[in-house]
């Protein structure tokens, strides 16, 4: 049996779990059932036959993530939106989840629009304070580098702090708790995921990090004539950047040695951020959203049977 790379996302009031050519959304609905959706979706990195062209197959995967990632979060929301619109019109309860949900999409919306800012254009303006006592583009690079490192660790914080996101980050809690559940090989059930970790190596959290890092790396070598043509290389490195950090993430997922730990040491920390500890309740959506996708029970024995190839 071919090994799996499930991976998913929290959504509001729910998970969403892919495994191959399928994803599933599982999401708690106002009554305490589990609404579950199964869709097809091919990638953009097997439409283009890339899945083995390292570093070029990591962007086309980040673009897909990002699609079926908005598209299940805003699938997420209009469900709950819906679901609430038919209660009765005195149901404060729907109406403060109804207003919750537009309050976590409206912050990431919001959040991406700040974060292009944050990460483009103030790390350069701070770092070129550096520019007054030295001419170092290496030191230029390194100090911008760090400047961007330090605005994302806080704009993360920041977001953690909003009460209304506390729930969503809860969930982001649960997949990885059942995903870690999952590869460990024991039983899917509310009981047993609950005592795994809430963090995971291949965690789009991380990813991120390693973008940032990595990309302090790349642009201290890029030297240009003009502030424009600096520019002009650094998007073109971007794709690059992204593929190196997808290799990393995905060598995380298959190997535990001391040496992977160590450098999943910054993806951890923000973590610690961006998921919480979950109750049953989220747990057991998750697993229900992975029972959609795959056969876990079949996978696990494979599992135990030396079965999985990479």
């Amino acid at each position: 049996m071919k090994r799996t790379m499930i991976g998913g996302q929290a959504l509001f009031e729910g998970v969403m779990m892919k495994n191959n050519d399928q994803y599933a959304t599982a999401i708690r609905l106002e009554d305490g059932t589990i609404d579950v959706q199964v869709r097809d979706y091919v990638a953009l990195v097997d439409k283009l036959h890339l899945r083995k062209v390292p570093i070029l197959r990591g962007v086309f995967i980040f673009l897909d993530s990002m699609i079926i990632g908005m598209r299940t979060l805003t699938y997420s929301i209009d469900l709950t939106e819906d679901e609430n619109s038919d209660a009765e019109l005195g149901n404060k309860t729907g109406k403060a989840k109804v207003k919750e949900g537009f309050a976590i999409g409206g912050t990431i919306l919001l959040s991406l629009a700040l974060a292009l800012a944050l990460f483009l254009v103030l790390p350069n303006f701070l770092a070129n304070v550096v520019k007054r006592f030295s001419d170092s583009a290496f030191l230029f690079a390194l100090v911008e580098g760090i400047v961007r490192l330090i605005i994302f660790f806080v704009y993360v914080w920041a977001i953690a702090c909003m009460k209304e996101i506390k729930r969503f980050f809860q969930y982001h809690g649960a997949e990885h708790k059942t995903i870690n559940c999952l590869e460990a090989g024991d039983e899917l059930t509310p009981e047993n995921v609950l005592k795994h970790s809430r963090f995971h190596k291949r965690c789009g959290t991380s990813f991120i990090v390693w973008v940032l890092i990595i990309s302090i790396i790349f642009f201290m070598f890029i030297h240009a004539d003009t502030k424009l043509l600096e520019i002009l290389y650094r998007l073109v490195l971007v794709p690059v950047i992204a593929g190196v950090s997808y290799e990393f993430i995905r060598y995380a997922g298959l190997h535990d040695n001391k040496c992977v730990r160590i450098f999943s040491g910054p993806g951890f920390l923000v973590q610690r951020l961006t998921t919480r500890e979950p109750d049953e309740t989220m747990a057991e959506v998750a697993i229900k959203s992975v029972e959609a996708v795959m056969d876990w029970q079949a996978y696990q024995e494979a599992m135990r049977n030396g079965e999985i190839e990479d």
